[in-house]
């Protein structure tokens, strides 16, 4: 880096009629950002949105050359002339990031009929969009932003996805599609900004949301309620796709017919163990608006008439004898908030429920653990073990969906699964 900094100084000092003129820079330094970004994944990423492949950083930065021709441009033609140059240069990330321009334009709502994740800037795969995430939630797009962007940009992202749906809007509702309503027949998208943290705002950008809005998962077997323009939650957390569906195999198995779920905000894994065929599931949380969600979610998927939900709007640290009572359990899921001020903070709280989990399951019972605390790795959930219930045994990590493929997957979400085996057997 340093000695091509060098090399760019020296060619600006040597002696030439007179200085480059911007047009002439300008020229200059589109060459040098196709040649990066046709030797380098740093700056410009392969578009591929469900790569789960760590994308090396690069040596050689075309901003540093960029940032030279700037000095030099000051000199030779005033402030004026820096700034345009500053200006032109990224415009094309004012103009919409072509990572997640490119996901858009490949994405098919005709063939994703359930709620899914399209682009997952978060994961850090794609350099400048970390703050960037796309999910669908038929018929509904949302799109959320962790820092304020321009409102030219997120015209772009209007148009991209008014381009897709277009183009299969014939294809997009079935006769038995449960938001298959009359008027939904253009695109809505929901826009939402968290670039202030603990505050966001959300914006119907254009079209408008079912009432009631209902998703699907695991190929429309799973019905969930979700609302899109209520806070920062939705009803359904898409990167736990993965854990509902190992839970609902269990049960369609007969591994596991009882579950607590615990932490279970709208019952989303209550929907699925349900749907596989266990006879009971427990569902403990602080929120009763969440657990009237579930309730809802459960309505919808017809589960209420068989009984096999349980609703305890409790605080888990004071219902562990009601817990027991009804127990004891298959599987228990542990999905907690990371932080929740004066109820949960997962790197002191998260032992105290662990502790309990040996007097609440089945001999050969499951614990499904959860963690989604980037500054806690995997270790933090093994040691947490450990120290605190030794008779549960590591049996294995889920992967995340590929949707959600991460550079960093240990900072990303950990669901594990270990089995309880009591001490003295093997």
């Amino acid at each position: 880096m340093k000695r091509r900094n060098n090399e760019l100084h020296h060619l600006h000092s040597i002696d030439a009629p007179k200085p480059l003129m911007i047009s002439e820079r300008l020229v200059l330094i589109l060459v040098i950002l196709s040649t990066a970004s046709r030797n380098s994944h740093g700056f410009a990423p392969p578009f591929d949105h469900f790569s789960t492949k760590k994308i090396p950083p690069t040596s050689f930065s075309p901003f540093s050359v960029l940032s030279s021709l700037l000095q030099s441009s000051t000199t030779a033609h005033g402030e004026d002339a820096s700034e345009s140059l500053q200006e032109a240069a990224p415009k094309r990330y004012y103009e919409g990031h072509p990572a997640l321009l490119s996901a858009i334009s490949e994405f098919n709502p005709r063939k994703e009929t359930d709620a899914c994740r399209i682009f997952h800037g978060r994961g850090g795969l794609f350099p400048d969009a970390e703050h960037l995430t796309l999910d669908f939630y038929p018929p509904v797009f949302l799109l959320t932003s962790f820092q304020k962007i321009t409102g030219t940009e997120l015209e772009s992202y209007g148009r991209a996805l008014k381009t897709i749906w277009d183009s299969n809007e014939n294809a997009m509702m079935t006769s038995d599609d449960p938001n298959a309503t009359k008027g939904l027949s253009n695109l809505t998208w929901v826009y939402q900004c968290r670039a202030e943290r603990g505050n966001s705002t959300t914006q119907l950008m254009e079209g408008s949301i079912p009432d009631p809005h209902i998703v699907t998962e695991y190929n429309g077997r799973n019905k969930f309620l979700v609302h899109l323009l209520k806070g920062q939650n939705h009803g359904l957390f898409l990167d736990m796709a993965v854990g509902r569906k190992w839970l609902q195999n269990k049960c369609e198995s007969g591994e596991v017919t009882s579950v607590l779920n615990l932490f279970a905000y709208s019952c989303a894994f209550s929907i699925a163990a349900l749907n596989g065929g266990a006879d009971i599931v427990v569902n403990v949380d602080m929120s009763r608006g969440a657990l009237k969600c579930g309730q809802r979610s459960h309505e919808i998927n017809g589960l209420v008439e068989a009984g096999g939900a349980k609703f305890l709007a409790h605080d888990i640290f004071k219902t562990w004898g009601k817990m027991k009572k009804l127990g004891p359990y298959d599987c228990v899921v542990v999905d907690p908030p990371t932080y929740q001020k004066g109820s949960f903070v997962a790197a002191n709280d998260y032992a105290k429920v662990i502790r309990r989990l040996p007097s609440l399951l089945t001999d050969d019972g499951f614990a499904l653990l959860c963690l989604n605390a980037p500054e806690l790795g995997p270790e933090f959930l093994y040691q947490q073990v450990i120290d605190n219930s030794p008779e549960l045994c590591y049996v294995e990590r889920l992967e995340n969906p590929l949707s959600f493929a991460s550079a960093q997957p240990d900072k990303a979400l950990k669901v594990v699964v270990f089995q309880f085996k009591p001490l003295g057997t093997e």
